[in-house]
């Protein structure tokens, strides 16, 4: 065998090349220089493809090493260390009890256990981590064909596991990971061995336990624990939705989209849920005799339809509802601050004609004639003189925008008018009780259908494009979630399926070559899992899908 050359990276962006006489695993090689690296490595890219870090190298190649600073590596970590924990709860209790990873919250995930747990459960738990991590046990990974997992499933009883398998007909190829006896199914890679996994917390809170990981702008520090009653609220809200609808895990949803007529009927449940919902949050308005009505929430939330929909809500309490967006108060573009690489930040609350817009609302709130904006994004210019409007003492302001609940946009205007409302679709959709959806992929698929469907992007663009909007929404929406007076959850149960129709060609066209390839790869391996539905005409024309797969009449 001829040498070959590894070139590595890191997220510091330093390079330097390794010649190798003979194949390598890669683990084995890092531990040569660790003393290089600012932070611990979890795993990397060869070629754009995500690998564990126990890969055999064999030729010349690039590998990208990576840290907690990578979104998709918070997710390898997020993973193991959950891989970790349910097997120390077994330990703790039996391998008869559930263990059932709820949603995110707080830095972590929210879990139950399905036990008699006691004030010092989460102490024993911990203990028994510790000493797993501190034990450095592989975990072991092995693929599968669709029949092997049939057969592997068979003989170890799992019913839940079949049951997916044979609703999801894509779900080809699979991974088993084991590690010490704990054995489970996986869609995302896992570090090596237990001894990678230091840093984490894990707490009781309320009637389960938050296990939390570390931040990823600080990967050895776990951030100081953050209250989210609301967002523990609305998740909560979304598991009394799941079971009004009767979807508790992918199987059920396959199942529903291979029925067109419990489609039919899951469509018409949900999209109830969500107007009984948007009535709710108008009603609150209605007599809090709120004027100033700010929607805040991530990108693909759903935010112009929700907005359109409470302003009809508010129309049918006797209201009538000025709409405005805050993209039309964006400065000139000649004037736009620019991002620390130099290129015009338009997610920036500084891209904003604050002064203006701050003294037009007081006007509006005070009955004045107000000559409002509407921004040229051509020209990068705003165009008075179309837009000449008034409202009567009692009469609300509808604004929708990425900075709505930063108290900064509006600091005119007295608080006691403000009514703020965050929106985001909150997924909570199991693939068992280990493993669940997580909230961006959602986002993900659907901008990747709306930017397909509407604004002429390839998957390519918009996954190129995500960090930057994630960095947005981290700096300008996440921090002021608790400014929020409610919570709307814009995800809609029977979504995935649909929007797998559309998302699934566009992924597909991503090839080895692209760096998005490996991102690509991972949502399409989500895909697998899922049923398509491509009956689109079932869903109501104002339903907020509509506004990511075309057909909406409010956008």
């Amino acid at each position: 065998m001829s040498d070959f050359v590894i070139t590595f990276r890191d997220m510091d962006h330093r390079e330097w090349q390794y010649t190798c006489a003979q194949e390598v695993w890669l683990d084995v090689l890092l531990a040569d220089f660790a003393n290089r690296l600012q932070y611990e490595i979890y795993a990397c890219r060869i070629n754009h493809v995500v690998k564990p870090l126990h890969t055999l190298i064999r030729q010349d190649c690039t590998v990208d090493l990576l840290d907690l600073r990578d979104p998709e590596t918070q997710r390898i970590y997020e993973a193991s260390l959950s891989f970790v924990y349910v097997s120390a709860v077994h330990h703790v209790f039996s391998d008869q009890v559930d263990v059932v990873l709820e949603n995110s919250l707080s830095g972590g995930v929210y879990t139950t256990i399905r036990a008699d747990i006691d004030e010092h459960t989460d102490e024993r738990v911990e203990q028994e981590m510790r000493r797993l991590i501190a034990a450095d046990l592989p975990f072991r990974r092995t693929e599968m064909n669709r029949e092997e997992m049939e057969r592997y499933g068979t003989r170890q009883n799992l019913q839940g596991f079949l049951r997916l398998l044979a609703s999801a007909p894509d779900y080809q190829h699979g991974v088993l990971y084991e590690m010490g006896d704990e054995a489970e199914f996986g869609y995302i890679d896992l570090v090596p061995s237990t001894g990678y996994l230091k840093y984490f917390e894990l707490r009781r809170y309320r009637n389960g336990f938050l296990l939390r990981f570390p931040d990823g702008s600080q990967p050895q520090q776990i951030r100081p624990f953050k209250e989210e009653k609301k967002l523990y609220e609305a998740f909560a809200e979304n598991t009394h939705w799941s079971r009004i609808v009767r979807i508790d895990k992918m199987a059920d949803l396959n199942e529903a989209a291979a029925d067109p007529e419990r489609m039919k009927e899951l469509i018409l449940l949900n999209e109830a849920l969500h107007a009984s919902r948007i009535a709710e949050i108008a009603r609150q308005i209605h007599e809090q005799q709120k004027r100033f009505i700010l929607i805040a929430g991530p990108s693909s939330s759903g935010k112009t339809t929700f907005a359109r929909r409470l302003c009809i809500q508010l129309q049918i309490l006797g209201e009538e509802p000025l709409y405005l967006g805050t993209d039309d108060y964006f400065l000139e573009r000649s004037q736009t601050p620019l991002d620390e690489d130099g290129r015009k930040d338009y997610e920036s609350l500084q891209a904003l004609d604050l002064d203006l817009f701050n003294r037009q609302m007081q006007d509006l709130l005070a009955g004045k004639k107000v000559d409002l904006p509407t921004y040229d994004f051509q020209k990068g210019t705003k165009i008075f003189g179309k837009r000449i409007r008034s409202l009567r003492p009692d009469q609300p302001v509808v604004i929708e925008g990425i900075h709505g609940l930063n108290p900064a946009l509006s600091e005119q205007i007295d608080e006691a008018q403000k009514f703020r409302i965050y929106i985001s679709p909150l997924t909570q959709l199991a693939v068992d009780d280990q493993h669940r959806i997580y909230v961006n992929d959602a986002r993900k698929l659907r901008r990747i259908v709306r930017d397909y469907q509407f604004r002429g992007n390839s998957a390519d663009s918009t996954l190129a494009a995500w960090d930057k909007v994630k960095k947005g929404e981290e700096e300008n929406i996440f921090p002021y979630t608790d400014q929020a007076d409610v919570f709307f959850n814009s995800h809609l149960i029977y979504e995935l399926p649909v929007l797998k129709s559309y998302a699934q060609p566009q992924l597909e066209a991503i090839d080895a070559s692209q760096e998005t390839y490996a991102e690509a790869q991972r949502l399409l391996r989500v895909l697998s899992m899922i049923r398509p539905f491509a009956q689109s005409e079932m869903i109501p024309s104002n339903s907020i899908i509509r506004e990511f797969i075309g057909g909406s009449i409010l956008v």
